[in-house]
């Protein structure tokens, strides 16, 4: 979109709203590249009613000061497999900021979700906040398929202490290559 590389604000704020959501997605990262993103766009974007909107709201939001972690938070229960794997990443690219209100919903993800692709994305969110509250939904993953068992093994270098250790040592013994040669390059062997 045109509009975010020539500082067109006026005709970026009038696509927000434009009938075809592709439109919207870009109007938004449009307004993101201007730095001119208001939180309050952001939050609408997350509750668009096409999926492309709503992930691209998710993308946004991490770069976007005054979007609460609650906001994306409540994206872990979207409809579209792809919207969650975006808020959970985006969730994990804010750290240890607002924590408590992402961890407990990031492990459900970790331990429910019906797609793997989500439960992968909240493993990784969850080695990246690193708070103890998440461990266990990490370790459970490593009885997952072999891409979130994968993702767990790194997953646990965000933590500290002797349950994560053990449970990387496991990953040892994993019966997948690629779950194997992680543990050890983290164990150091």
């Amino acid at each position: 979109m045109r509009a975010g590389y020539s500082a067109d604000r006026r005709s970026a704020d009038e696509l927000v709203v434009d009938a075809d959501p592709s439109v919207r997605a870009a109007a938004l990262g449009a307004l993101a590249r201007m730095g001119a993103l208001s939180p309050s766009a952001v939050v609408n974007a997350l509750g668009d009613p096409h999926e492309q909107v709503r992930r691209r709201a998710c993308e946004l939001a991490v770069d976007t000061p005054g979007v609460r972690s609650g906001a994306l938070v409540a994206m872990l229960s979207d409809s579209s497999a792809l919207v969650v794997e975006a808020a959970a990443w985006a969730l994990g690219e804010r750290g240890r900021t607002e924590e408590q209100a992402s961890v407990g919903a990031l492990s459900v993800v970790a331990r429910e979700h019906r797609e793997p692709l989500c439960r992968e994305a909240a493993v990784a969110a969850l080695g990246a906040i690193g708070h103890s509250r998440g461990l266990e939904a990490v370790v459970a993953a490593l009885s997952d398929k072999a891409a979130v068992r994968r993702r767990a093994v790194v997953a646990l270098a965000g933590f500290d202490g002797a349950r994560a250790a053990e449970a990387l040592r496991s990953c040892l013994d994993d019966r997948d290559w690629q779950v194997r040669d992680a543990a050890s390059e983290l164990v150091g062997e």
